[in-house]
């Protein structure tokens, strides 16, 4: 079983922008969502995916991702419920991990938010200058969340 261990935090400042590496444009849509387990189509750049994600435990959830080709993504975002969620990614290799920055648009537009993937819950990682505040446990920044309750109503 594949597990996903994310901490997430608002981003402070653009010192980040700098030391960016490669970006890529998602969009992303749900066919089902709810407290136990949400069902995640995203098309990133020309390639897609679906992805079952469950309910989180701290920082930790199971994640279940599969390739798909890009045009079924295309015609399974069609029928997502809800605003689909954009952003572009960034990525900046620190260490032994890497930071995504998801800078958001849309109905989203002014949220950008910093995600690193863990090995573990105890897992160390240096935070840069231009880390702000942690939201791992506030499901307002879950995209699925996101995606019904937008932050530009916040």
């Amino acid at each position: 079983m594949a597990q996903e261990i994310e901490r997430k935090f608002r981003v402070a400042n653009d010192d980040w922008r700098a030391m960016a590496t490669s970006s890529s444009s998602l969009k992303q849509g749900y066919l089902s969502s709810s407290a136990e387990a949400t069902v995640r189509v995203r098309l990133e750049d020309n390639l897609g995916t679906v992805t079952i994600k469950s309910k989180t435990n701290g920082i930790t959830r199971n994640e279940f991702e599969y390739a798909i080709p890009a045009q079924e993504a295309k015609e399974l975002l069609m029928l997502c419920s809800g605003p689909l969620i954009e952003k572009i990614r960034y990525r900046i290799p620190q260490e032994n991990h890497t930071w995504e920055i998801d800078v958001f648009e849309g109905d989203n537009d002014g949220l950008i938010i910093a995600e690193i993937e863990l090995t573990s819950d105890e897992d160390y990682f240096a935070k840069p200058q231009w880390l702000g505040e942690e939201v791992s446990g506030d499901s307002r920044y879950y995209n699925s969340n996101l995606a019904t309750h937008p932050y530009v109503n916040w």
